[in-house]
This record gives structure tokens, C-alpha cells and sequence, in this order.
């Protein structure tokens, strides 16, 4: 595997799912990866190394939250000061919050974004600077086919999801000069620990809701189809393919049929898409 942009490595959410298996296979090809976790526990000196071998790539977990400004520097730093630079930055971390729009609070609705959304600026804000005085880099957001198709009763993680989309388009045009490259990955159904640890509106789940059986059967159906999803490997393949890539397209959609779903949302009337999304869930 050619290493174009650098080996040095940043995977936000490597604790477990698509970031750890990213993680992973990136250590194994001989780069240098720096994984973080938010419940991590040990620095970077103590932390568990995965080491490939002959290519002599390596993995270590950082402990890192990505809705604190000062966490995000700090292990920023901490990379920087062990290798002199970051080549590329796969902003992985993540979760989803089910319930209907009028069931979710302004609260829940930030605490969604504060990850989903504000992270992947935070760490874009650390990490640009770095790469920008080097004249190249490549930054690699986790998005969701959520955010190209709105999901009921996953509002709040369909509109983290659009957002990053948004920014990311934004982002290409803007850090081109500089010899930046941005990308999209969109994942559809995988099955991780994603499903397990979805949190509710704690409206949601409440008797005096109206969307109640609804938003049941709706997160019953989710739930389903994630755990007969493919696991994260394919998600894997792809990133490989986009950092051996010298221009990455803008996006990426997983799996051949949600490549289709993408590509019959763009066709068919909004109308019909909304019928056949609404009685899938």
C-alpha cells in the first residue's frame, strides 16, 4: 500500500465499531495511528500498542473528547509533539439519538450535535493549521447515509449528519489551495455497537407520547436492519481506497445498494422517496 499523504494518523471514536477497525487495518499497513477515546483511561505513554511487525505501523489510544475544545488540543498536541505532524485525520466519532422532533429537547438536540457536528469542527480547526504549513493532508469525515436520506424519528442524526455534509463540501473548496484533500465516507446499515449504545429523547419513551408506538417500531425496525448489516470491513476497504487516492472524490456511499438508493433519490420525485422512506420505518 502506497502512503501518499504521510503515515501519521488521527481516528477520532477508535474505541470500538468503524473507528477501531479503521484503526486497526491502518496500523497493520505500516502507519502510525493515534486512535482516541473519551473513556479512555491511560495516557498515551501507557496505552495499549498494536504493533504490525515488518511494516512497522502502530496504533495507541489517546484519551480525547471531542466536545471539549481543550481536550481536542491537548491531544492534538500530543501528537504533534511525538511525530511533528498529522497526514491525515478521520473524524469517526459519533452516536445517534432516536425520538420525534417534538420529542427531543433543545438540550438533546445540541448534546447530538455537540459530537456529531461541532466535533468534527473542532478537530478540523486543530488539525487544518498543521497541514495547511506542510502543503498537504487529507481529511476523512465518517458521514452516514442518513445524512443524504432523512430517517424518522432520527431527525437529530440525519441533521448532524446533512451538516457535516454541508461543511465538508465547504471545506474541500476551501482548503484546495493549500493542497488539503477532503472527503466523505457514508456508510449505510453496519452492524456495530452503534445500535446497542443509540440513545432516546427521554420523551420518546414516555406513555404520554404520541409518537410512541411509532417510534418503536421504528427504531425495532433500525435496529434489524443494522444487525444484518455487513460489519465494519467494507467501510475499511473503502477509506483504504481513498487515501491511496491523490484526489478523492466528494463522497463515497458503502455498498452497492444504498449506492442505489442515493442514486433513485436524486431521480424520483421527493414525494415518493418520502412514501417509500416512511413506510420502511
Amino acid at each position: 500500500m502506497e502512503i501518499l499523504y504521510g503515515s501519521v494518523v488521527l481516528v477520532t471514536g477508535a474505541s470500538s465499531g468503524i473507528g477501531k477497525a479503521i484503526a486497526e487495518k491502518l496500523a497493520m499497513e505500516g502507519y502510525k495511528v493515534y486512535g482516541t477515546s473519551r473513556n479512555q483511561r491511560l495516557e498515551d505513554e501507557d496505552s495499549p500498542v498494536i504493533r504490525s511487525g515488518a511494516k512497522g505501523g502502530f496504533l495507541k489510544i489517546l484519551k480525547m473528547d471531542v466536545c471539549s475544545e481543550e481536550s481536542v488540543k491537548r491531544a492534538v498536541g500530543h501528537v504533534i509533539e511525538r511525530e511533528g505532524t498529522i497526514n491525515i485525520l478521520i473524524n469517526n466519532a459519533g452516536f445517534g439519538i432516536g425520538g420525534a422532533v417534538e420529542d427531543t429537547t433543545a438540550e438533546e438536540a445540541f448534546r447530538q450535535f455537540d459530537t456529531n457536528f461541532f466535533g468534527v469542527l473542532r478537530m478540523c480547526r486543530n488539525v487544518i493549521p498543521v497541514m495547511r504549513a506542510q502543503g498537504k493532508g487529507l481529511i476523512i469525515n465518517i458521514g452516514s447515509v442518513a445524512g443524504l436520506i432523512s430517517i424518522p424519528f432520527q431527525s437529530m442524526y440525519s441533521a448532524s449528519k446533512y451538516a457535516v455534509e454541508a461543511m465538508s463540501e465547504v471545506l474541500r473548496m476551501e482548503v484546495q489551495p493549500f493542497g488539503i484533500k477532503v472527503t466523505l465516507i457514508e456508510p449505510g446499515d453496519t452492524k456495530t455497537g452503534f445500535t446497542k449504545n443509540r440513545q432516546a429523547a427521554q420523551a420518546a419513551e414516555k406513555n404520554t407520547s404520541v409518537y410512541r408506538d411509532r417510534y418503536e417500531k421504528a427504531i425495532n425496525a433500525m435496529a434489524v436492519s443494522e444487525m444484518n448489516g455487513p460489519g465494519p470491513d467494507k467501510v475499511v476497504n473503502v477509506v483504504l481506497k481513498v487515501i491511496e487516492m491523490k484526489n478523492p472524490p466528494v463522497r463515497k456511499v458503502v455498498g452497492v445498494s444504498y449506492k442505489l438508493i442515493v442514486f433513485l433519490k436524486r431521480i424520483l420525485p421527493s414525494r415518493l422517496v418520502e412514501f417509500v422512506v416512511a413506510k420502511l420505518y
